[in-house]
């Protein structure tokens, strides 16, 4: 039985307190809209949409919410096939709560193999000696599967003995080691970005799921997300502390857009 919390110190790097809280007042703004007392279902709904568009667009595939929401068809093209990943998975993320506490690499796998809907020996499993990573977009040191083990072993201890941090803390944590591992051969920054979504809501930040992050990263771009999982990876107090204040921004502009969705639909606008 682990006896220290270690994501615990975390809480208290520079500028992560101030992060956390700017994420609460953000979230509850939603939250406390007249809207979300009558019509919470429909910006539950928006929010999927539109958080499953932003993790598209980190994955290479950025397209226009309209086109998404007129789109039914996602198997024409390689982008076509990652929108419907990050649709499939964001329904799923969903049904998989009441698991993620008891079984976090059960889970890993689930939302892999959601992705991926595909038959192959590599799906749904951590990928193995010599074979590679199709991740677009992010270039960073990849772990070999020995490390990719041990730590994927690692962040579901921490999972399953909970923490006392903050749920930004925790959600950070669980998007920047999964991104920082690629554990699986494809599809690795969807998993990351929804495992992010699920410990969010799963903490009782987001319970409705209103804030979506996928939003936020999109909009402060690839280049910024980048920058962001490299001070992840480095492992040094300013580099974590910037990728959990990175996190909290995603969720801030997430929390912002559903608000903008209340906004609209109290004018009768959407």
């Amino acid at each position: 039985m682990r006896t220290t919390d270690p994501l615990a110190p975390l809480g208290s790097l520079p500028g992560v307190a101030d992060s956390v809280a700017a994420v609460r007042t953000a979230v509850d703004r939603v939250y406390g809209h007249r809207i979300m007392r009558r019509r919470s279902n429909e910006i539950t709904s928006e929010a999927a949409l539109r958080g499953a568009r932003g993790s598209a667009a980190l994955s290479g595939a950025d397209w226009a919410l309209e086109e998404v929401r007129r789109r039914t068809d996602f198997s024409a093209d390689a982008e076509a096939r990652t929108l419907g990943a990050a649709l499939r998975l964001t329904a799923e993320a969903g049904q998989l709560l009441s698991i993620w506490r008891q079984s976090p690499l059960r889970v890993l796998a689930r939302l892999h193999l959601v992705a991926a809907a595909e038959q192959s020996d590599a799906v749904g499993r951590p990928r193995r000696h010599g074979e590679p990573v199709d991740e677009p977009l992010v270039d960073l040191p990849l772990p070999d599967a020995d490390e990719v083990s041990g730590r994927l072993d690692g962040l579901a201890e921490l999972i399953i003995d909970g923490s006392e941090a903050p749920a930004l803390v925790t959600a950070a944590v669980v998007h920047g080691e999964l991104m920082a591992l690629r554990p699986f051969t494809s599809h690795n920054g969807l998993v990351a970005r929804a495992a992010e979504r699920i410990v969010l809501v799963g903490s009782g930040l987001d319970p409705k799921s209103v804030a979506p992050a996928e939003v936020g990263h999109a909009e402060l771009g690839v280049d910024a997300y980048n920058k962001a999982l490299e001070g992840y990876v480095s492992g040094t107090g300013e580099g974590m502390g910037a990728w959990i204040a990175h996190c909290g921004q995603a969720v801030g502009l997430g929390a912002r857009e559903s608000t903008a969705v209340c906004e609209a639909l109290q004018r009768g606008a959407a």
